[in-house]
């Protein structure tokens, strides 16, 4: 019989999560995960296979933590609600103190070169589920008039997710929480008056 694991592995996952998130893919090596991890190399191939499956496993570890408020969010009875809930957890989520700052999806993807592609790729295809989940809700609120008729569920739901980028982008960059709720209420404001759904209907040039 095998020797039986000496680590917790939701802890060694959550260690390697962190180390990720602040160097980015390329930037964080096998030993600066193992000394994150508490374990040697043998240990961390044995247990999570190589660099880059560690990575998906952390990457399906963020989002069952960090994707919490957009699961919430998505299920709120009307589209505004949605937007608002959506925007104001993902803020919360970015200023975090007992986090790094900044989402772990964008600034991975900032920080891949070609040589990495089937990493920037899956980031991508993360990202894009986030965006297709948005669309969805949104193509619900249209067909329950809960939205105008001539809205588009998908240029909604582009604009949305482009918006919760820039955020995150923001935050790692050092923008405070009540900043980034400045430029959320904005967003929040013409959603309410009208003028980004209407904006949003326009007929495409």
């Amino acid at each position: 019989m095998g020797r039986p694991r000496e680590f917790n592995f939701d802890e060694a996952l959550d260690r390697a999560l962190e180390v990720f998130w602040r160097k980015g893919y390329e930037g964080t090596s096998i030993p600066d995960l193992t000394e994150a991890m508490g374990i040697n190399r043998p240990s961390l191939y044995a247990a999570f296979g190589n660099k880059e499956a560690l990575f998906n496993k952390v990457l399906d570890r963020y989002s069952e933590k960090s994707g919490k408020h957009v699961r919430e969010a998505l299920n709120e009875p009307k589209a505004r609600a949605v937007v608002e809930k959506l925007l104001r957890g993902t803020v919360d989520l970015l200023s975090n103190p007992r986090q790094p700052q900044g989402c772990l999806l964008v600034q991975s993807a900032l920080t891949c070169g070609e040589e990495v592609d089937c990493i920037r790729r899956e980031l991508i295809s993360r990202r894009n589920q986030i965006r297709i989940a948005l669309r969805d809700r949104f193509q619900q609120a249209i067909d329950e008039n809960d939205l105008p008729a001539a809205s588009n569920a998908d240029d909604l739901a582009r604009f949305v997710a482009t918006f919760m980028n820039g955020l995150a982008v923001q935050a790692a960059s050092g923008a405070k929480k009540a900043e980034l709720l400045r430029v959320v209420e904005m967003v929040i404001s013409a959603w309410a008056n009208g003028a980004l759904i209407h904006l949003m209907s326009l007929e495409r040039l």
